[in-house]
């Protein structure tokens, strides 16, 4: 038994100083942050903005790689299966938790198969319509969708997306009728908003608030509990004239399992140094979003307690794949 231990407890520290010594020379090549999401949407706006200083605090290149798909499904399977060395890192949203819950044979496991690494900003959904939808608010907006059951489409990023849960949270809880028409990112869906193809738009604010600004998009309401300081002329849904309907997202970086703890420690160190930087943080807050770090740790706990809510509210709304 003792020479048993010995050995269990020499090779726990050969790990460790091996562990060390890789963070010591990591990063020593350019680094794949996987976007499971088409270019344009709020995820890859994000992901590039936090990029722009990430890679010169890490010495290193980051390439960043969109994998849209299945409702961020796709470039998440990729991520997952690829090499725990630190070379390949994922940028991500809140449907992250979402999925798991709704479809049931994802190619991946969240909890098992990924170590988070830190939040990187939070956001809410914001609620848009093209421009030619004759309601200013959203008791008028309700008003319509009562008066024309069925015959008004709503986008999202993808079936799962925070967007798909907030619109059919909404249609629950007003009692109307609306088409969900899921996109493979934020940069289509809105592109098709503006174009007049749907008519109304739940999406992440970084993806949409810039075509407000321009007229291109009208804005609703915003899916959280208070008004964003981004955006503080936009209502949330129950100040509106609606019902109580929040759904926020956040935005975060995970690496597969296995990676090395000490590459994911200097990993977040990174994180955190990057999003106190104050440009950093005026061009999220541009876009609608609070950069917000977190630890490992923290993270996993948000990831584990949203698993269980949104079950809930999956079950609840009955929300299947489409």
């Amino acid at each position: 038994m003792k020479s048993f231990r010995q050995a269990a407890s020499a090779a726990l520290a050969f790990a460790l100083v091996a562990g060390l010594a890789q963070a010591q020379d990591w990063p020593s090549k350019p680094i794949r942050m996987v976007v499971p999401y088409p270019p344009g949407g709020g995820t890859d706006i994000v992901a590039r903005i936090v990029n722009e200083k990430l890679s010169p605090e890490l010495g290193a290149p980051i390439v960043i790689d969109n994998k849209g798909g299945a409702g961020g499904s796709v470039g998440t399977e990729i991520a997952a299966k690829a090499a725990p060395d630190g070379y390949t890192v994922l940028m991500t949203l809140s449907s992250h938790t979402i999925n798991p819950k709704l479809f049931p044979k994802l190619g991946y496991d969240v909890e098992r198969d990924f170590v988070p690494v830190s939040l990187a900003a939070v956001i809410p959904q914001i609620l848009v319509a093209n421009p030619s939808v004759p309601v200013g608010n959203v008791a008028e907006l309700i008003a319509y969708l009562k008066a024309n059951p069925g015959k008004v489409n709503y986008a999202s990023v993808g079936i799962g997306s925070p967007g798909h849960i907030a619109g059919e949270l909404f249609k629950l809880r007003t009692g109307t009728q609306m088409t969900h028409v899921p996109y493979k990112g934020g940069g289509p869906a809105v592109t098709d908003t503006i174009g007049g193809q749907v008519q109304l738009l739940f999406v992440s604010m970084p993806a949409a608030l810039q075509f407000v600004k321009q007229g291109r998009l009208k804005a609703l309401a915003v899916t959280s509990g208070k008004r964003s300081a981004a955006a503080p002329d936009v209502p949330t849904i129950a100040e509106n004239g609606g019902p109580d309907v929040v759904v926020d997202s956040w935005y975060g970086l995970l690496v597969p399992a296995k990676t090395p703890a000490p590459v994911v420690a200097k990993l977040n160190g990174a994180m955190v140094k990057v999003l106190a930087m104050p440009d950093v943080r005026e061009k999220l807050f541009a876009q609608g979003a609070e950069a917000v770090s977190s630890s490992s740790a923290e993270f996993d706990a948000i990831i584990r307690d949203e698993l269980r809510k949104w079950e809930y509210v999956i079950r609840e709304a009955k929300i299947t794949p489409e």
